[in-house]
């Protein structure tokens, strides 16, 4: 939040009902309006968590993230911006029986509608730009996608303050930090599988997530710098792997590395490369970037890439 803008984000919820999409509203008590599911983000959340736990809060059923749909802008009555991005994201049988959602002060109801009734439901022209722009997804087949995330290892301590090998460069503080930032954000993709380079900097970046998932990562010198100095990196080889698996997973690796990772993802799908490539893959430490791709066919193309800054 700034003094002119406040960010919030949500998602379209959906499900397929008798070969139908349907898509999930939410009447709200205070204003009696029709609207998506999103909330304001908290000190300290990146959007991709407050997406997930604002759906949660609000209709009762844990999703996670697929592609972007869109930001909306509007003023306030204050007239500060709000600024709300979203994502596709669907609800599982599972999570809808699991639901919790019981009318309250907020929310006095939630309804699951097909997408033409949907449009004429919602109270507001900007939901209805992020419907019609998960409507396009939907007619490409293009909302039931898996992420392949590529990730660069948080801030290691510099090569100045290190005396050992550098595959065996630890950490800073700065760096132990965004480790535990990025367990919400990935988690909020649905990440389950965790494949890292073999130095020691990689390693540490996964760990608070591999612990949150409680799953052990799988160690690649593939993905290693020292290998791709020597010419001897099989990144083709990784991404092959990950793009037949169709799970959700990430790559941590280096910068060095991570224009190969982003190419091979693109190669290994048919996409055309261009400078979007180049965006995706120049990651500060601590960023990563969301690579979607249709779970049905995945041979068609990226979906869309979207990177995430860290926090700290």
């Amino acid at each position: 939040m700034t003094d002119t803008a406040i960010y919030a984000a949500g998602g379209v919820v959906w499900r397929v009902v008798d070969n139908k999409i349907k898509v999930l509203l939410i009447h709200r008590t205070k204003y009696r309006d029709v609207t998506l599911p999103k909330g304001k983000v908290e000190p300290g959340e990146m959007l991709a968590e407050t997406a997930v736990r604002e759906i949660r809060e609000e209709t009762g059923i844990a999703v996670r993230l697929g592609p972007p749909v869109g930001v909306s802008r509007y003023r306030l009555p204050s007239k500060k911006q709000k600024i709300v991005h979203y994502w596709a994201t669907e609800a599982t049988d599972l999570a809808i029986r699991m639901s919790s959602f019981v009318p309250n002060k907020e929310i006095a109801a939630v309804e699951w509608v097909g997408l033409k009734k949907a449009r004429s439901r919602l109270s507001y022209p900007v939901d209805i730009e992020i419907l019609d722009e998960f409507v396009r997804l939907v007619d490409e087949n293009a909302i039931d996608t898996f992420p392949l995330i590529a990730l660069r290892h948080a801030k290691a301590v510099s090569r100045e303050d290190w005396d050992g090998e550098d595959a065996a460069r630890p950490l800073s503080s700065r760096g132990k930090k965004q480790a535990n930032a990025i367990v919400g954000p990935l988690l909020a993709f649905g990440v389950r599988r965790i494949a890292s380079s073999d130095a020691e900097r990689c390693l540490r970046t996964v760990a608070p997530l591999a612990g949150a998932i409680g799953k052990h990562t799988e160690r690649l010198p593939a993905l290693g710098q020292d290998a791709w100095e020597r010419g001897e990196a099989d990144v083709r080889s990784v991404v092959g792997a990950r793009v037949r698996a169709r799970k959700p997973v990430v790559l941590c690796s280096h910068g060095p590395v991570l224009p190969d990772l982003l190419n091979e993802m693109a190669l290994a799908t048919g996409t055309l490369r261009g400078s979007y490539l180049g965006s995706a893959s120049a990651l500060e430490t601590g960023a990563f970037s969301v690579v979607h791709l249709s779970r049905l066919t995945p041979g068609a193309g990226i979906v869309s890439i979207e990177t995430h800054l860290p926090k700290v």
